[in-house]
């Protein structure tokens, strides 16, 4: 069986290139986030997460990866309330003001069916 002319991308040929950053294809980074590769291609194509584009084919390295998981990574809300603390009563959001008698109310009026209009049929014998 005869060798392929390129080696693959994760696998480094010598020493010299072991230097050289991993690049990740998007598979593998969906396998490491738990997601489909669809999901990956996605989010790089719309430009929402870190790549490296080689050709036409997306590639990423350690570094993104660690970006895209921090990227998505949530956190509880932090309580700056002390213990003992009575909690400040909650204020209700804005709502907004309708001039009542600024703007004419038009009421609007639906039109007759086209096929009441004309009857497409005639009459019956």
């Amino acid at each position: 069986m005869r060798q392929p002319a390129i080696t693959p991308a994760s696998e480094p040929t010598s020493p010299a290139e072991a230097g050289l950053p991993r690049l990740y294809v998007p598979e593998e980074v969906a396998a490491v986030l738990g997601c489909s590769a669809w999901w990956v291609k996605d989010r790089a194509r719309r430009r929402l997460i870190p790549f490296t584009r080689v050709g036409r084919a997306y590639r990423f390295s350690d570094e993104h990866l660690a970006e895209i998981i921090r990227m998505h990574e949530e956190r509880p809300a932090v309580n700056t309330q002390r213990p003992g603390v009575a909690a400040a009563p909650m204020r209700k959001p804005p709502t907004r003001h309708r001039p009542g008698a600024a703007v004419p109310t038009v009421r609007l009026q639906a039109r007759p069916p086209r096929r009441m209009a004309k009857s497409q049929y005639g009459t019956a014998a």
